[in-house]
């Protein structure tokens, strides 16, 4: 049953990569004929939610993504993160170097505009500009200051710098929970962790069936002058780690008949 569920999945999959690379390309042959590029991050959240239905995962989300562009901020567990969280609302994702370097999926996370930052690489500052330029041109970006990925059950130190990105720009910033669940307990497959590669991580998923993710969208918080950066990182750490801890409290395990969502399916963009 295990092999027919990631067959299946696997070939949905594929199928959806084929029909995203498609989309990118007719984009990319759109700004030729325009003074402007299309604005990919609507076109994102549209891929995002068809390859979290492609490989049948359970969404929750609670709360309400914030109305005008802000930074947003995440606890960091998987690669996974990236779909389900750019399926709620349109943003650009910083993510690590790697990825950009991953067959397909590099090149269509590329095509989306996502930031790449390679560790220890001395970049931190240049890519907290970079944020501050998109925040500032209206883009809404997620973050994860945890530098990378845990195991789900507690949230790692956060480094502060990027999040001064919002400062800057005068952007609000929104704490986002993410948890995985199966079995009543935290996911222990979800995780993306140590040297474990896309492809295996990805096969020992879809072998089983899905568990559940869920979301909560804290309460946006302003730019507030009074706070220094390392409080407002603490004040940040403090929510998203509450949050988490809700989750796997068991809180969320009654599974909704359809999964909650609360940016609704989003409309299809048009090329103007």
């Amino acid at each position: 049953m295990s092999w027919l569920r990631l067959s299946f999945r696997l070939a949905m999959f594929a199928g959806f990569l084929v029909g995203a690379c498609a989309l990118a390309a007719l984009l990319r042959i759109s700004d030729l004929a325009r003074t402007r590029p299309v604005d990919r991050n609507p076109w994102a959240t549209i891929c995002f939610r068809k390859a979290c239905q492609c490989l049948g995962w359970q969404v929750q989300v609670y709360g309400q993504p914030c109305r005008e562009n802000a930074l947003f901020v995440a606890n960091h567990i998987s690669w996974s993160d990236i779909p389900v969280l750019g399926s709620i609302t349109p943003m650009r994702f910083l993510s690590k170097a790697e990825v950009g370097q991953w067959p397909v999926i590099g090149w269509l996370a590329r095509q989306a505009g996502t930031l790449f930052i390679k560790r220890g690489g001395g970049q931190a500052r240049a890519i907290k500009a970079s944020i501050a330029q998109c925040l500032q041109a209206g883009e809404s970006v997620m973050v994860y200051p945890e530098g990378t990925t845990s195991t789900g059950v507690a949230v790692l130190p956060m480094h502060g710098l990027l999040m001064s990105a919002a400062r800057d720009s005068n952007t609000a910033i929104q704490p986002v929970s993410i948890g995985y669940r199966r079995e009543r307990r935290p996911d222990s497959l979800a995780p993306f962790v140590g040297d474990d590669s896309f492809h295996c991580h990805l096969f020992r998923l879809l072998r089983q069936p899905p568990g559940q993710i869920i979301v909560i969208l804290h309460p946006p918080l302003g730019p507030d002058p009074d706070l220094s950066l390392n409080e407002l990182t603490g004040c940040i750490h403090q929510q998203i780690s509450q949050g988490l801890a809700r989750i796997h409290s068991g809180e969320f395990d009654q599974v909704p008949e359809r999964p909650l969502r609360t940016a609704g399916d989003p409309e299809l963009p048009r090329l103007q």
